[in-house]
C-alpha cells in the first residue's frame, strides 16, 4: 500500500466493527461518506488488500510500443551517441517523424544503464543582472578553446559573439587560437551583419585591452594609457568596451559555450566533419537552427548602428613609419612602394600612417590622403608587428639616478689628476724598464 491507503485499512476496519460512525471516519480521511460507504463494501468483499488502486502493477495503455522503444535505443546507442535528452528528443521528432517526449527518451537511456551527458547540480545563488532593452545595446564577446573536432582534426578556438537583450548568436568563426586574426574577423562579422552595438562586454584578454603597466612620456602626460589595435578601431567607431572582472559576470556567453560543447559537437560528429575550413562552412547553417530554439524578442527598438563606407581602412593594424629614400617603407618583410605625388613630389623622409587590414592588404596614408595599397596575399594571418603604445624614443633613454650618487661621480671627476698621454708609456729610464732590462740579461746573456 501507498502512504496515503494505509490509515484506510484502520479506519474502515472501525467502522465495520461498529466501533466509529461513517461520518467520522469519512471526516477522518477527508472523504465524503459516500465514498467512504465505497471503501467498505470493497474490504467485505476483498479484505484489506482490495483497498490498493486496481490499476497498480498493470502496464500503462500510453506505453510505448516495443519495436518504437527498441528503435530509440539503437539510435541512441549508434547514430546520435552522445546527445543529451533534449537534443535527442528534437532529432528524433524532426529527422525521423518519431513525436517522444523528453521524459520518454530519458527512461529509455537509463534503461540501457547510460549515464546523463550533463550532471545535475544544486542551483547556485546569484543576483541576477537584467537584460538590455534594445538589441544592439550590449554584445557579449568571447574565446572557447575545446576538443571541437573530438580527435577527428586538429584542435581550436571558437570565438564567439551573443546578443545581450536576444540571446542570439551573431557571430562565431573557429580559429587555432584565441588570437588578433580571429577578433578581426569576428567583429567584421558583427558589424557587416548586424551592425555596429553601442558596447561590448568581454574578459581582459589582451587584445582587446591593455594588461601591460607601461607607461610612456605621453601617456603619463595624458592620464590614460593607449589602447590596442583592436581598442583602437573600437573608438574610431565609438564603441565602448566593458571588461568583466569574473566569468559569471558575462555569464550568458558562458552558459552560450556549455551548450555549444554539447550541441555543436554533436552536429559536427553527425557530419563527420574533421578539418577548420569545413567546420566555418557548417557554421552558417548550425546558426540558421539555433537562432529560432533560442532567441527571445527585444523589448524596444533595436539600437544598431550601420557601419561607415572605410570600415575595411578602419578595421586594421596602424603604424607610424618613415619614407625612404627610394620612396618605400617596410612593415615587417613586406615594402610598399609609394608612386609620385601631385607635380611628382616626393614622399622621402616624410611620416606617413601604414594600415595592414585583416584581409592582408596594405594601406599608406599621408596626412588621410590614401598614397598607396598592395594587394592581399594567398594565406594572411593578421598579427600585431608592434605594440601601439611602443614608443621608439623610450630605449634611448637610461635609468634615473640618484642625486647623491651623481654628485658622488662629478667629485671623483673633479679630484681625478688629468690624464697624461706621456705616462701611457715608460721612460727608457723608468725603474720598471730597468728591472725589466736587467733580468733579461741574466736569463739571455748576450753572446760575442
Amino acid at each position: 500500500m501507498s502512504r496515503k491507503e494505509v490509515p484506510r485499512a484502520g479506519l474502515v476496519s472501525a467502522a465495520l466493527a461498529g466501533r466509529i460512525s461513517n461520518r467520522e471516519g469519512a471526516s477522518a480521511l477527508h472523504l465524503t461518506p459516500r465514498q467512504f460507504q465505497r471503501l467498505k463494501q470493497r474490504v467485505r468483499a476483498g479484505g484489506a488488500r482490495a483497498l490498493c488502486h486496481q490499476s497498480r502493477g498493470q502496464p500503462s495503455p500510453r506505453r510505448l510500443p516495443a519495436a518504437l522503444a527498441l528503435r530509440i535505443q539503437t539510435l541512441l546507442q549508434d547514430r546520435y551517441a552522445g546527445f543529451n535528452d533534449t537534443h535527442l528528443t528534437e532529432k528524433l521528432r524532426e529527422v525521423h517523424g518519431l513525436a517522444v517526449s523528453r521524459e520518454s527518451v530519458r527512461r529509455l537511456r537509463r534503461a540501457l544503464g547510460l549515464p546523463a551527458v550533463h550532471r545535475r547540480r544544486p542551483a547556485q545563488h546569484r543576483q541576477r543582472r537584467p537584460r538590455e532593452a534594445a538589441a544592439g545595446q550590449l554584445v557579449q564577446l568571447d574565446g572557447s578553446p575545446f576538443a571541437w573536432l573530438e580527435g577527428r582534426g586538429p584542435a581550436m578556438t571558437l570565438l564567439g559573439a551573443i546578443e545581450d537583450a536576444t540571446s542570439a548568436v551573431i557571430a562565431l568563426h573557429f580559429r587555432p587560437t584565441e588570437d588578433l586574426h580571429g577578433y578581426a574577423t569576428l567583429l567584421h562579422q558583427i558589424f557587416t551583419t548586424v551592425g555596429l552595438p553601442v558596447a561590448l562586454y568581454g574578459d581582459g584578454v589582451n587584445i582587446l585591452v591593455r594588461t601591460d603597466r607601461h607607461w610612456t612620456l605621453e601617456e603619463q602626460l595624458a592620464g590614460v594609457q593607449a589602447p590596442t589595435h583592436l581598442g583602437r578601431v573600437l573608438q574610431d567607431l565609438g564603441i565602448g568596451y566593458v571588461q568583466a572582472r569574473s566569468p559569471q559576470g558575462k555569464g550568458r556567453i558562458e552558459r552560450l559555450w556549455n551548450t555549444l560543447q554539447d550541441r555543436l559537437v554533436s552536429e559536427l560528429r553527425l557530419r563527420q566533419i574533421a578539418s577548420r575550413a569545413a567546420a566555418n562552412a557548417f557554421l552558417p547553417e548550425f546558426l540558421a537552427d539555433f537562432n529560432p530554439r533560442f532567441a527571445r524578442p527585444a523589448a524596444a527598438a533595436p539600437a544598431w548602428r550601420r557601419p561607415p563606407r572605410d570600415l575595411d581602412g578602419l578595421l586594421s593594424c596602424r603604424y607610424q613609419r618613415c619614407v625612404a629614400r627610394d620612396n618605400t617603407v617596410r612593415l615587417g618583410p613586406r615594402v610598399v612602394q609609394i608612386s609620385p605625388g601631385p607635380a611628382g613630389r616626393s614622399y622621402a623622409g616624410r611620416r606617413v600612417e601604414v594600415r595592414e587590414l585583416f584581409d592582408g592588404r596594405v594601406l599608406v596614408f599621408a596626412a588621410d590622403h590614401l598614397i598607396a595599397e598592395t594587394a592581399a596575399p594567398a594565406d594572411f594571418t593578421l598579427v600585431p608587428r608592434q605594440a601601439p603604445h611602443r614608443d621608439r624614443s623610450a630605449r634611448r633613454l637610461r635609468p634615473s639616478v640618484s642625486p647623491m650618487r651623481t654628485a658622488l661621480a662629478e667629485l671623483q671627476a673633479a679630484l681625478r689628476p688629468p690624464a697624461d698621454a706621456s705616462a701611457r708609456h715608460p721612460a727608457a729610464r723608468h725603474p720598471w724598464r730597468v728591472a725589466f732590462q736587467a733580468a733579461t740579461r741574466r736569463t739571455h746573456p748576450v753572446r760575442g
